[in-house]
């Protein structure tokens, strides 16, 4: 099988997301998947534990130099953010409360974004729910670089400052691609993040703040944590866009890694991911996969064949028409 091209456009493909059928195939075979669906009674304690590390981190940052405060950001603070932003990806599922309790998983995500520095969680949640109904949809699914990226990133410096700017393209790219109203539940997060973040400032002042969102803006572009985004959906063997990583990064991101089977199960919490391949191991064994975030990372600068453009695409027509 050969590799995907990473030059001139996206791969464009006129059928279903395997997502769909596989999904279908596997329950019929393996019901008893359906139990593990629901939510996580432990998140919520892990999540409490994050923020609370953080916050002791800006007592701790407050009155050292700058260059530690940057130092311990990308080291150690960014890397807690990057994975609060994965318990919000899983907070969005709603595997915090469960179904049933649809706004306290939605409350609890704006105390999970708290450390972020930004607010992230409300506007996150919009959007995802498109990407996963509407996987690799034109204009739908926010997650897909735009043609400008595609066309001006395609050299290996040029990769290389993408990779860096990735947090302001995942950002802006979706008022670019698909706006949607602002919502209340975006301003409430704005309100609630922006007073935690006059509050960490009066009492410790102006380091925290810089640590808390310097942090979360490094370990979101070139950071071993940040081969995730790459990982999970750029096509690098052609025809395949979603791919799992199994290895030891999974520990402190929620299992994120498990790609493929998130998105054949969506409503399973990260942390019961890995039972959904056991059960059906011979869905996802045979399938390729990626063995380092890292190496992830270094093929998609210096590879050409690899790039911004190397994303599977859809018309989904019926949403289009409504």
């Amino acid at each position: 099988m050969g590799k995907a091209g990473g030059r001139g456009d996206f791969e464009w493909v006129y059928d279903e997301q395997p997502h769909t059928w596989r999904r279908k195939e596997i329950l019929a075979k393996y019901p008893e998947i359906k139990s593990l669906m629901g939510h996580d009674p432990q998140l919520k304690w892990v999540v409490s534990g994050m923020v609370l590390t953080q916050l002791l981190a800006c007592y701790m940052v407050h009155d050292l130099s700058w260059k530690w405060v940057f130092f311990w950001a990308y080291a150690f603070g960014g890397c807690i953010n990057h994975s609060l932003t994965l318990a919000i990806h899983d907070i969005s599922h709603n595997v915090a409360f469960g179904n049933k309790q649809a706004r306290w998983n939605r409350w609890f995500a704006m105390f999970a974004n708290l450390p972020i520095g930004l607010p992230y969680s409300a506007s996150f949640k919009k959007y995802h729910i498109d990407h996963h109904r509407y996987l690799g949809g034109d204009g739908l699914d926010v997650d897909v670089p735009t043609d400008l990226e595609g066309w001006f990133f395609c050299t290996p410096p040029r990769k290389l400052l993408w990779l860096f700017l990735q947090p302001f393209f995942y950002a802006l790219r979706p008022l670019v691609v698909n706006p949607k109203p602002v919502t209340r539940l975006e301003m409430l997060n704005a309100v609630v993040q922006f007073v935690a973040d006059i509050v960490i400032y009066y009492l410790w002042g102006l380091k925290p703040i810089v640590y808390l969102i310097s942090g979360s803006i490094l370990c979101m572009g070139i950071h071993p944590i940040s081969g995730h985004f790459i990982a999970e959906h750029y096509m690098f063997l052609k025809g395949h866009e979603t791919y799992s990583y199994y290895g030891p990064l999974n520990l402190i991101t929620f299992n994120v890694g498990y790609h493929m089977e998130h998105h054949d199960f969506p409503s399973i919490p990260g942390s019961k991911l890995p039972m959904v391949k056991k059960i059906a191991a011979e869905y996802y064994d045979t399938l390729p996969q990626h063995t380092s975030w890292i190496r992830v990372l270094w093929d998609f600068v210096f590879d050409d064949s690899i790039g911004p453009y190397s994303r599977i695409k859809r018309e989904y027509k019926l949403v289009k028409q409504e």
